[in-house]
């Protein structure tokens, strides 16, 4: 019996192997250094005024640079307030780095506390000229403090956007404790998550038009943590402050 379980286990990872072999890694981001990458990243800062103040989401936090750091091989973002003011930080690769299709693996910690959403996403490339939610977003990984230990993995399209957005919920007790592994398997035909190796949400709509799957273009990532907002709040519980988001790594296979 032992023979035949070493076997298959041996299979599986031979399996395995294969996988990683056959996809090739054309990006990644290991936040190496002391200071952010700007050949791979811009800031956004301030508070989405004039054109989409409180970010869309009546979000409470102002962007500015110096609420991330590089530090230990990893970007931190801290969100804190400041008198009557919270401040976080927000970043992304649009026009930097873009892609269609491929897998994404991402490892990040996330804070708890009632109020903060951080969040690892994506865009697509075309919302200078379509707007939202017409371009589509992928979010990998969205956490909210004031429902503890439950992971978002989202898909908004012009069909399914905002509050009646495509998601799964997932409950991980402790979330808030250690780094997790996210993972998304993007094609032309569906997107499938994971959290730790084990698959959560497969996305595949039976109507696959713009309508209903605007993922059939490239796509660039953002990073950032939000305070509040119809989200994250309304209620923030300034005790928490500050806090801190940690992402490791960002690789994306093809």
């Amino acid at each position: 019996m032992k023979t035949r379980l070493a076997i298959l286990g041996l299979v599986f990872l031979s399996l395995q192997s294969c996988d990683a072999q056959e996809k090739e890694l054309i990006w990644e981001e290991n936040f190496d250094g002391d200071s952010l990458n700007m050949d791979y990243w811009s800031y956004e800062n301030g508070d989405g005024c004039p054109d989409i103040c409180g970010w869309g989401n009546n979000e409470r936090q102002v962007y500015r640079p110096e609420n991330l750091e590089i530090k230990d091989g990893m970007a931190v973002i801290t969100a804190e307030k400041d008198g009557d003011d919270y401040f976080s930080s927000r970043i992304n690769t649009k026009e930097k780095f873009k892609f269609q299709y491929g897998t994404i693996e991402t490892r990040a910690k996330v804070p708890g506390g009632h109020g903060i959403w951080p969040a690892i996403w994506m865009l697509g490339d075309n919302i200078g000229e379509v707007g939202w939610p017409a371009s589509g977003e992928i979010d990998i990984m969205e956490y909210v403090g004031r429902m503890k230990d439950t992971l978002h993995t989202t898909l908004h399209t012009p069909a399914t956007h905002g509050d009646n957005a495509s998601t799964k919920v997932t409950k991980i007790d402790n979330v808030e404790d250690d780094f997790h592994v996210y993972k998304v398997e993007w094609s032309k035909d569906e997107i499938v998550y994971f959290i730790d190796g084990k698959k959560v949400y497969t996305f595949s709509p039976e109507v696959k038009d713009d309508e209903h799957y605007p993922f059939r273009h490239k796509f660039y990532f953002l990073l950032n943590m939000a305070i509040g907002g119809n989200f994250g709040g309304p209620e923030v519980d300034d005790s928490i402050f500050p806090t801190k988001f940690y992402i490791d790594y960002i690789k994306v296979y093809q």
